[in-house]
């Protein structure tokens, strides 16, 4: 079986392409960095991230102007053919923007604010830990067990997830979207700081799409795959709980896709 090959998707301002595409090469995928004004084309790809930093410098709000270029209409329609699409944090910003997700109603039903929490409203960087809480509810948990605890950092200045819709929320949870949460290092749920690290609707920190192929994550998982990347760990060349996310995606793809 060849190894599936992933499409890392840059914009201007970007700064996390590259350890992106590491983690994919590590989990053993194939994977190529993607201009935005690309011609490349993308059918040729099984899979798409869309990496962290600050495209556009996060002119008008975070992800918008990445949101409408024309490289996301096509990724759009990639996903249609049940390839993954990973945004992460600005990534997950750009889907939202779009309407991928929660890609309900095809519209925008949801917003990633600015950060709220007793330390500052804006930009907030931290190690902070999530739990899976729906096994195999979306291409990027396929590994993880249920209520699994995994610690990655935060790193954005509006990456708190809000709708004005009140029951988006419940149906999220119904429909299994709601792939991570936000939780102590013992795997509780608290609705305060700083378990909750920017004041987060439900403790959200990872939301896909009613199908499964397309997730918003605020953390960075590409930061914090290996152990000698986080703090208090051993500085030992082993997986961390966060790479998971990448071989997810592998055996999606190889389930799935290809």
């Amino acid at each position: 079986m060849p190894k599936p090959k992933i499409a890392v998707i840059y914009f201007p301002g970007n700064n996390c392409e590259q350890e992106t595409k590491e983690r994919c090469i590590e989990a053993g995928m194939q994977a190529d960095i993607i201009r935005w004004n690309s011609k490349e084309k993308l059918n040729n790809y099984d899979g798409f991230i869309i990496p962290g930093g600050f495209s556009y410098e996060d002119r008008v709000r975070a992800g918008i102007i990445a949101a409408k270029e024309k490289i996301m209409e096509r990724i759009k329609d990639e996903t249609k053919n049940k390839k993954p699409l990973l945004g992460i944090c600005n990534g997950a910003q750009v889907l939202v923007e779009t309407g991928l997700i929660p890609g309900l109603n095809n519209k925008i039903q949801m917003a990633l604010a600015p950060n709220k929490n007793p330390l500052t409203s804006g930009y907030y960087c931290a190690w902070i830990n999530v739990k899976n809480i729906n096994k195999k509810s979306c291409a990027f948990n396929y590994l993880y067990e249920n209520n699994e605890v995994i610690q990655m950092p935060i790193a954005n200045a509006e990456g708190r997830f809000t709708t004005k819709d009140s029951a988006l929320i419940k149906n999220l949870e119904k429909n299994r979207q709601i792939a991570f949460r936000y939780c102590n290092e013992d795997g509780k749920i608290e609705d305060s700081f700083p378990t909750n690290p920017n004041g987060t609707s439900y403790n959200i920190s990872a939301v896909s799409n009613k199908e499964g192929n397309v997730m918003a994550m605020m953390p960075h998982p590409e930061r914090a795959s290996w152990q000698w990347q986080i703090p208090n760990k051993k500085k030992q060349n082993t997986k961390a709980g966060a790479f998971k996310i990448f071989e997810s995606m592998k055996n999606y793809i190889e389930e799935r896709v290809i």
